[in-house]
């Protein structure tokens, strides 16, 4: 394939036999140069192959191998024009996401306690691929309807949180578009027992601190300072999701459609046919579900400070500064040459990152932009920022959503035989506990890129501005 540089951190796929439009890979020339023999760049160019795909295929600096599209992935599809929806572009974890929350406390307060803190917090919060008993209890068949509905709404009604968090929450905790009508009944059956779960493989609470501060200003806006004890909770919509992708991906894959794809994994159908609307509503409740988990997740983690610190969770502070999901596809209204028109944008492993004066921005942060949480490796850092006010082709308000991998799960495993990942990781100052000894290994730091200097490509490229690093001293793992 011709790839082309289109400045200073923009690679360019030519559009070349069945595709409808280019491919485009923010990348560094380091990252790039380790994504040419990948097949990540394969499937940009696969993906560029979807009816009414506009604008170009995007990848992200963090992208790396997906199920069809790239984890890192961008696509805007127009309705009007036959565009499709595809389960691929959005993934198995459905609205997979990132919340922050912080306290109070600040690092010197933290460390005296961290291991007790770990500790709790692996009591406290369900971790681990299989079902669990947390304080929503074995929902009913009729109350799982509820979360699919409600979203994190739910969770709030049930004494998870407030009304606050839902206004600092994308969508505000929930898509309208949900139709629980549409989630299987095995679906529903096994989320019921796993609301308010971490889940296992690269799913975690990490408990860290701002370690610098960027951007004074927008650092204010969002509530952050510099050694300001932090909460990240990376989680998704569990096993439902997962069960809406496949029933979704299988009946899409069996039906007949007036077009060929390049790999049978983008199977799709029209977002204005009676499939891609039910896939539509499936994945809008399972994205509810999510909110709904992560909501529930905070809550935990705050009752486990609370033990620790012997203190009321509100007299530490605890306070949620935003949730974001990347693995999504949404209706949104974008510029595309030169007019305003719906599109159907997929974001699977990446976020959204609305600029400064966006209404969709809470009126908090307005001003500065929707805050982006880019999570990095559990050895070393992670990075707020926020959206960016941006002239020019741009892939729909959208960022990378971490690190990105840059070994498989079976490679990083063979690089972590023998070693004990918990004690290199305690010699970096991080306290970690996990179910499993493998999945430590599958998420060691140097199984991802450096999210330092992914981010440092978007910022570069101009789509994000880098607010606030934030340092990880606990992290509990599936």
């Amino acid at each position: 394939m011709r790839i082309d540089p289109r400045g200073d951190c923009i690679y360019e796929i030519a559009r070349e036999g069945g595709m409808r439009v280019p491919g485009r890979v923010i990348a560094s020339p380091a990252l790039m140069e380790d994504l040419r023999d990948d097949v990540t760049l394969e499937q940009v160019r696969n993906v560029a192959h979807l009816p009414g795909i506009t604008g170009f295929s995007w990848a992200m600096p963090d992208a790396h191998m997906g199920y069809g599209f790239p984890i890192g992935g961008v696509a805007a599809t127009v309705p009007e024009d036959g565009g499709v929806i595809s389960p691929g572009g959005v993934g198995y974890d459905i609205n997979c996401g990132v919340r922050l929350a912080t306290l109070n406390l600040t690092r010197t307060e933290l460390l005296p306690r961290i291991e007790r803190l770990v500790a709790r917090l692996f009591q406290t919060v369900p971790c681990g691929p299989h079902p669990h008993q947390s304080g929503t209890g074995d929902l009913s068949a009729a109350e799982m309807r509820r979360v699919l509905r409600e979203g994190a709404a739910f969770a709030v009604k049930r004494g998870f949180g407030s009304d606050v968090d839902l206004e600092h929450s994308e969508e505000n905790g929930a898509m309208t578009l949900a139709d629980p009508a549409e989630v299987s009944n095995q679906a529903i059956e096994r989320g019921r027992r796993q609301l308010g779960s971490v889940g296992s493989g690269n799913h975690f609470v990490e408990v860290g601190y701002v370690n610098h501060v960027f951007d004074e200003d927008a650092a204010a806006a969002l509530g952050l300072a510099a050694d300001q004890a932090t909460v990240l909770i990376h989680c998704g919509s569990r096993g439902l999701g997962h069960q809406v992708c496949t029933d979704f991906l299988r009946e899409m894959g069996r039906t007949k459609f007036p077009y060929s794809l390049p790999d049978r994994q983008l199977a799709c159908a029209p977002v204005d046919s009676e499939l891609g609307r039910r896939y539509i509503g499936a994945m809008c409740a399972a994205a509810n579900y999510a909110w709904a988990n992560r909501q529930v997740l905070m809550v935990l983690a705050a009752r486990a400070f609370a033990d620790v610190f012997a203190v009321p969770a509100e007299q530490l502070g605890f306070r949620l500064v935003y949730d974001i999901c990347h693995n999504i596809a949404k209706l949104e209204t974008h510029d595309v040459n030169g007019r305003k028109r719906r599109v159907c944008v997929h974001r699977k492993g990446a976020t959204r990152a609305l600029p400064p004066g966006d209404a969709r921005v809470p009126s908090r942060y307005r001003a500065v932009g929707q805050p982006v949480l880019i999570p990095g490796d559990m050895g070393r850092a992670s990075f707020v920022c926020t959206g960016a006010l941006f002239e020019g082709e741009h892939p729909f308000h959208s960022s990378c959503h971490g690190a990105g991998r840059r070994l498989s799960r079976r490679a990083a495993t063979r690089a972590g035989s023998g070693r004990s990942i918990t004690d290199e990781l305690r010699a970096r100052g991080v306290v970690v506990m996990a179910k499993d000894r493998r999945t430590l290994a599958e998420e060691m730091p140097e199984a991802y890129k450096n999210v330092a200097d992914v981010v440092d490509v978007m910022q570069r490229a101009g789509f994000v501005r880098r607010v606030a690093e934030i340092r990880p001293v606990g992290v509990i793992k599936g």
